[in-house]
């Protein structure tokens, strides 16, 4: 037990679990069941409960069910669901900040235009996220914090198991987008429609990449040849960034999954050709 209110137990299961509610663990016993009626929340985590348990413990449990509803609710628009670990880390993260915020220390997050190229609906709701939970409390978050919260949304959807790992996914996404500018010049826009649709493969393409269920239906092979010679610019790109997602995951891009950067690319390559001509 940390406190009255976070107390480490074990499920059915005989997992370690972090529970928190109001009064959960007052004249309680180590070995003693607890009152499931008084559970708030649980956390069932992989590895080292006892130390996120005393983590949690020295944060407000209001605060920990504003946090966690409102990145709850932003991960469910992104049609994610979201781990116990996850939810740990982000509220961690969130009351750091607030006690920044309430010690006047800012940080410095310089990465704004990246996310909001990258990951544009991720940064969305963060932003989203920062109001609601400065509406709800008097300590006010600053603008900056969204950028945080939208890699640990991006985390959330492409399975990260870490915001650093996050962090090296969506610098891999950045490179591909260079790829792109360095095939098609300033006539490539990072903030089209378009870019932002590959975007979105590519983050759905992380996630099976990191699972290993690529897409492999058997017809790769002949689709990606017909697309080679349909849109030969398109594939000699498509090609350019497998080699790429090779290169920086160590794995084999499927022919399957190549047929769909391609497809991906030549839509591109195709709003790039309707688009009217850029002045000097």
């Amino acid at each position: 037990m940390f406190n009255n209110n976070v107390i480490l137990a074990r499920d059915e299961l005989g997992r370690e679990t972090i529970l928190t509610g109001r009064g959960l663990g007052f004249q309680h016993k180590p070995g003693q069941e607890v009152d499931a009626s008084r559970v708030a929340r649980r956390y069932v985590l992989a590895q080292n409960a006892e130390s996120v348990g005393e983590v949690m413990a020295a944060i407000p449990l209001e605060r920990i069910a504003l946090i966690e509803r409102t990145f709850r609710a932003a991960a469910r628009e992104l049609g994610t669901t979201v781990p116990s670990s996850t939810v740990v880390a982000v509220v961690d993260h969130v009351n750091q900040a607030m006690e920044r915020a309430a010690a006047g220390i800012v940080m410095d997050y310089p990465l704004r235009a990246e996310a909001a190229h990258l990951h544009p609906e991720e940064l969305r709701l963060a932003e989203r996220m920062v109001a609601e939970l400065n509406r709800a409390q008097e300590v006010q978050l600053p603008d900056g914090e969204a950028v945080a919260l939208a890699l640990h949304l991006f985390a959330a959807a492409v399975g990260a198991p870490s915001t650093q790992e996050a962090t090296r996914q969506s610098k891999l996404i950045g490179q591909v987008m260079d790829v792109l500018k360095a095939a098609y010049g300033r006539d490539f826009r990072a903030d089209s429609i378009d870019a932002a649709r590959f975007a979105v493969h590519l983050r759905y393409f992380l996630v099976r990449a990191r699972t290993d269920e690529q897409v492999a239906d058997g017809t790769g092979t002949a689709i990606a040849e017909s697309l080679r010679l349909r849109y030969p610019r398109a594939y000699r790109v498509a090609v350019r960034v497998k080699e790429l997602l090779e290169m920086r995951l160590g794995i084999t891009v499927q022919d399957d999954e190549t047929a769909y950067l391609t497809m991906h690319v030549a839509r591109l390559e195709a709003g790039i050709d309707r688009a009217p001509l850029q002045p000097e």
